[in-house]
């Protein structure tokens, strides 16, 4: 059947509740692939008219003028049910916004951002910057989206990273993993690729966003772990399968990652980075943004540290998974706990306690009176607290007054030779 024939099939239809038409979703594969994702115009078009209707009067030549100046001559071509068979043979399927597994929360916030684009092409935010919800997304592995990102982390940063970037997003990954939080990221080398296998290693599914088709690992080398990522987690483009990873797409998805989130934490970024727009979208959308510091030598911690100094970007400095899940979690119920102190003999001292131990002498002991002098209180304060310094180890009676208790000895290195 064309997709003409199946255009009109699917208008005259009932709608079923809980059901999307098949027309339905070849209408969504063929826009998917015939304007590139970003574009104001065409998505505003699309949501007017319906995907049908869109689908129709661009073949037809019907549309506005603006939009059959987008679409150009990818009106004319159809690699819908093509993209759609790649897709089974690789074990993707299309989510549509008629989908039950559409992550519709998440993205109402691309909704509500473009409302905000002025109608004149002129003056809207460039394709790659614009807050754009997806038409349709592309999904290969066996969860289900929507369920996934309902409590979802991006974790981003430098490709060029650093021991210690890929140290912390690893650690992040895995422990994020481990307390129920799906990691977002872009599979691409460096701080994503560590994200997504520190929470492989805590066997914790997680997303990969792609600027390419499902089917097409990029980079080449990843390729085993995008396998990995598709058997318990999800990888993700708005792009159908076989599309190339060109340079301006990966500029396009950094704002689906933002979306999907409930915040994104900056791990590494250079003073220009991809991580840093990701970051300002999330901002831009009303995600948390999180930073995690680097060394103030480190090229690669230049971007985070500049996210930390702007006031206006209120990104919050993250050292840890519970720092991250206090700002994003629910409110009162996940608050990271406070760092762990060591303890000593000398907490929980009253000040007296704390002030005749401080009298004590380190070598000789001195009576209780020489004490009370030094201490500044009364002779029958100082025999009041000695007794519990004592118990405590703390002062020690030489037979001819009080004094510190000597540390104790290191004992023999029993290995040393003799």
């Amino acid at each position: 059947m064309t997709l003409d024939e199946d255009l009109e099939e699917g208008a005259g239809a009932q709608a079923v509740p809980g059901e999307v038409h098949p027309a339905v979703r070849r209408a969504r594969a063929w826009l998917s692939r015939v304007c590139e994702p970003g574009t104001v115009d065409f998505w505003r078009y699309v949501d007017d008219v319906g995907p049908l209707e869109a689908v129709r009067t661009m073949r037809s030549g019907s549309a506005p003028e603006r939009l059959r100046a987008v679409v150009g001559a990818r009106a004319a071509q159809d690699e819908s049910l093509a993209d759609l068979l790649r897709a089974e043979r690789c074990g993707a399927r299309l989510v549509v916004p008629e989908d039950p597994e559409w992550p519709a929360l998440p993205l109402h916030a691309l909704t509500v951002a473009v409302a905000d684009e002025p109608m004149d092409p002129e003056r809207q935010s460039d394709r790659t910057l614009a807050p754009v919800p997806p038409v349709a997304l592309w999904v290969r592995g066996p969860a289900r989206l929507d369920e996934l990102v309902e409590r979802s982390v991006a974790i981003v940063g430098s490709r060029a990273s650093t021991a210690y970037g890929e140290h912390v997003a690893g650690e992040l990954g895995h422990q994020l993993g481990e307390r129920g939080w799906t990691v977002v990221s872009g599979g691409a080398f460096g701080i994503d690729a560590a994200a997504h296998r520190g929470a492989l290693a805590a066997e914790a599914p997680t997303v990969a966003v792609l600027a390419c088709g499902v089917d097409r690992p990029y980079p080449a080398s990843h390729g085993a772990l995008f396998t990995r990522i598709a058997e318990t987690g999800l990888l993700v483009s708005e792009w159908p399968p076989g599309c190339a990873p060109l340079r301006h797409r990966f500029l396009v998805r950094n704002r689906l990652i933002a979306a999907l989130t409930r915040g994104t934490v900056v791990v590494e970024a250079a003073a220009r980075s991809g991580a840093q727009a990701t970051a300002k979208r999330a901002r831009r959308l009303g995600r948390e943004v999180l930073v995690v510091p680097g060394p103030v030598t480190s090229a690669m911690s230049v971007g985070c540290h500049e996210l930390l100094r702007d006031r206006e970007e209120g990104a919050t400095l993250v050292a840890s998974a519970a720092h991250v899940i206090e700002a994003v979690g629910g409110i009162g119920t996940d608050l990271a706990a406070p760092p762990e102190r060591p303890g000593g003999a000398r907490d929980g001292l009253s000040d007296l306690a704390a002030r005749v131990l401080d009298a004590c002498p380190v070598r000789i002991g001195v009576g209780p009176e020489r004490l009370a002098t030094i201490a500044g209180c009364d002779v029958l304060d100082v025999l009041r607290v000695l007794p519990a310094l004592e118990l405590a180890d703390l002062v020690q009676w030489t037979g001819t007054g009080w004094r510190l208790t000597p540390p104790p000895k290191r004992g023999r290195d029993p290995g040393a030779a003799a």
